[in-house]
Formats: C-alpha cells, structure tokens, sequence
C-alpha cells in the first residue's frame, strides 16, 4: 500500500499518483512508470517495497491508466513525458532517478532526450528506441508466440482496470488507444540516444518483446550504458523477476553519483 495517493491537475488530466518510503538526505526522488495497460500495481508491484526503503517513490498512472482518466488527447509517448514532467514540476521535483517499464520506459526516454537535466538515473526495462527494436511475431501478432502475454495476462489487467478506472466499461477502446501509441513511430536518432547524460541501465527479458540485439545496440550508443538480460523472463513476467532483479536495480540506483556530464550542441560523440 502507498504511504499516501493524490491527483495532481496537469495539462488537462486529473492524474493519480502514489508516493512511497521516505526522503533520505542526498537521496533523489525514484519515479517509476507503469507498462501499457498497466497500472502501478502490475508493473511495480513486486519490486516497490524494496526500492522505497530509504528513498522517495513517486509512481504516477499515466494519461487513461488506472485511476487516471482519459481524455480526448492523442495518446501519445511526448504527451506522457509531458505530463510526467508537469507532475514533477507541482511537486517541486527538480531532479529524479528514473525506472520504466515498456511504455513507461519509452516515456522515460523522452523525458532523458528532451529534459536531460531532469534525469539522475535513468533505468529502461523493456524499452525499444526504433520500431524495428520489437521481434517480428510482437509487431505482427499471430498469438502463438512464447513472448505474447497469455489469456490469464489480458484477464488479469482487465479486472485490474475494472477495479479502480473511472469509466471502466471503457477497457476495449482504452486497449485499442494504449496499442496505436506502444506501435506509434519512434523520432528518436542514434545521435539521441548517444547525446544521452544520465547514467543508464538497460533491461530485458531473455523472451521479451524487445531483441536482445537491439538492446546491445541501445548499449554501444548510450555513453557508460549497462545491459542485463534477464533469463527465463517474457517481457510480461519481466518485472515480476526479483530474485535477479532487484539486486541490479538497487546496486545500480544506490552508487556514488557519477560526475555529471554537460551536453553541448557540438557534443554528439558521446565521448
């Protein structure tokens, strides 16, 4: 359960949020987005007890998700980093360690690319940066792919949707809105992606929806970025890994912080 939960107005949503564990001297803010379709619960809910000892965690539900109502906006991965970020400003967070999962990781990604000084830490699990980043059968589905989430998956973020939306007879359309923006084109440039100052942690599953391949190659590009495939894990169950997981995340979140690096417009080398 959340310390405590609130709504925040921002660009035209009332969005929810919780706020977990504590502030600790030196210690950034922890924000933590959500999968596609998820709500805080489904993604974070196996690791948030241990990554809110001793810190702050802010987990928001993006724009349609959860106790979040939607609107008529496009939803789109720009609008939820928007959003994250207006949030971040009316709690008067100027700078926070990052975790996202899938859509949630895509929109951590925009907020490091457009508002790199926001960004401490920044963990990206599940996360492509092109569209060709996803292994063929997820972007054109036939439902026999190992990777897929299963009947019991699409059971259980529906009856999770039902137990806390606004408008839950909304969940068909809501589903057919969150797949158009997870499938939407990505603008992000190699150059993006190198020009990038927060210290970064790539994750994926051994079975998940994003090529092992591509996220080497997210690796090379992004200065000092790590990568860890996490085994015997579908992008689904990814998050849900914590014997393997948590000791990644805690030891990469807690290091001494790394001196920053100033990005210039001439610094596009990633040296």
């Amino acid at each position: 359960m959340p310390n405590s939960s609130a709504y925040a107005k921002v660009n035209g949503l009332e969005m929810y949020y919780e706020t977990h564990g504590a502030d600790r001297t030196g210690q950034r803010p922890l924000v933590l987005l959500h999968g596609g379709v998820h709500t805080v619960g489904l993604s974070f809910g196996a690791v948030l007890p241990t990554l809110a000892e001793g810190r702050r965690v802010v987990a928001p539900e993006l724009q349609g998700h959860g106790h979040t109502a939607d609107t008529e906006r496009e939803m789109s991965v720009a609008n939820l980093a928007s959003d994250v970020v207006a949030l971040l400003d009316e709690l008067g967070i100027r700078q926070a360690d990052f975790i996202g999962f899938s859509l949630g990781g895509l929109t951590a990604l925009e907020i490091a690319v457009r508002h790199p000084e926001r960004v401490g830490r920044l963990v990206l699990a599940s996360t492509q940066f092109r569209q060709d980043g996803y292994h063929d059968e997820v972007r054109t589905p036939d439902y026999s792919s190992p990777r897929l989430p299963s009947q019991a998956d699409f059971q259980e973020w529906a009856e999770a949707y039902a137990a806390v939306a606004p408008h839950p007879e909304h969940f068909q359309d809501f589903l057919g809105k969150v797949t158009g923006a997870a499938h939407a084109p990505l603008e992000w440039t190699d150059d993006d992606l190198r020009s990038l100052t927060a210290p970064t942690l790539l994750v994926v599953g051994d079975t998940d929806f994003v090529r092992v391949e591509h996220a080497a190659e997210m690796r090379e590009l992004i200065p000092d970025a790590r990568l860890a495939v996490v085994p015997a894990a579908t992008h689904v169950a990814l998050m849900r890994r914590t014997s393997v997981l948590l000791p990644l995340l805690t030891e990469f979140l807690d290091r001494t912080p790394a001196p920053c690096r100033v990005r210039t417009p001439t610094d596009r080398s990633g040296s």
